[in-house]
């Protein structure tokens, strides 16, 4: 047998080169979204009512002079056609910059840069926390019984249904200002992340589990959990070490719209619990009409959004191999 024999017959090579393959496919996928993110929002803020010159040169309050207004259209390219702005904004996209922040006057990819840990943090945070509550509430109560199973399933229901501010906003009351365990705003300590965290978490959690708890009772049912159970294992070993690989694929495939619902959501609680963020830049951006602030934080978020799809679809195909299979 040769050895370019073996390489072809390598199922391990071959699975690689699969996953590589599908990355680059969907990397190309992804460049085209944000191409049309970044169109879709220029020419959207473009169309806003409002100058964008007077949000440059501090707002209406400003009173600007018509050779001060005059002079910003120039410097920032803004006396330009519509079409010439656009290629030219584009040109700058390619060269990875993103302009000046209007309101801040910083560039947007330093504000990015000192903003977007804090959303990043509480992020994944909050991802981890959502599973840890998944794992914990479907693995415990899973093909337990009718009455358990029905409880549980309707506190799923019920979290999923939580809206992010109501929540965020019972939380502060209850354990912020009442029992005073957490700090009511801030962005500088792990007891500060806590309570933002809880907030986009439990209804997140509530909705995988719903898929999680279903696929991992009809796992239960298989018969090779059956065999694993004649070898002499516990009901639990049997659930972590067999089931629970097989039943976690729907909510692996939701994890990577969660990263989405997880960023809209921190819009939100970033302005609730006052903490640093993207989530609150924008909200305050399109407030003053910082045009490139919002198209950089746009963009900046649809690349989290395109690139956690591309890490999920990948661990989806790598957990489980007949998805190769199939697409091949």
């Amino acid at each position: 047998m040769t050895l370019t024999t073996l390489a072809v017959s390598d199922p391990r090579r071959e699975r690689l080169a699969a996953l590589g393959r599908r990355a680059a496919i969907r990397l190309a996928g992804g460049v085209l979204v944000l191409w049309a993110v970044a169109t879709l929002t220029f020419f959207a803020l473009r169309l806003m009512p409002g100058d964008p010159v007077l949000a440059i040169l501090g707002g209406t309050t400003g009173n600007p002079s018509p050779e001060a207004i005059e002079a910003a259209r120039q410097e920032f390219g803004l006396d330009k056609p519509l079409p010439v702005q656009y290629v030219l904004y584009l040109g700058r996209l390619l060269h990875g910059d993103l302009g000046m922040s209007y309101s801040q006057h910083l560039p947007v990819t330093r504000v990015l840069a000192e903003q977007g840990g804090a959303t990043l943090e509480l992020t994944v945070a909050a991802l981890v926390l959502a599973w840890l509550l998944v794992l914990l509430l479907t693995v415990i109560t899973a093909g337990r019984g009718r009455l358990i199973g029905g409880a549980a399933s309707l506190l799923e229901t019920l979290s999923a249904a939580l809206p992010h501010f109501w929540l965020g906003v019972v939380l502060l009351a209850v354990f912020a200002f009442g029992l005073r365990w957490f700090p009511p705003a801030g962005s500088d300590s792990l007891a500060s992340l806590v309570l933002p965290a809880f907030s986009l978490a439990i209804p997140l959690a509530g909705f995988i589990a719903q898929v999680t708890r279903e696929s991992l009772e009809l796992t239960l049912d298989q018969p090779f959990v059956l065999t694993a159970r004649t070898r002499g294992l516990s009901d639990l070993a049997v659930r972590f070490r067999h089931a629970l690989r097989h039943a976690l694929l729907p909510g692996v495939a939701l994890s990577g719209w969660a990263i989405g619902a997880l960023i809209s959501g921190a819009v939100v609680c970033e302005v609730i619990f006052s903490r640093k963020g993207i989530g609150r830049q924008l909200y305050q951006a399109v407030q003053l009409q910082d045009l490139p602030l919002v198209i950089g934080i746009s963009l900046v978020v649809a690349a989290g959004y395109v690139l956690a799809n591309i890490l999920v679809d990948l661990l989806y195909q790598w957990i489980d191999p007949r998805q190769q299979e199939a697409a091949a």
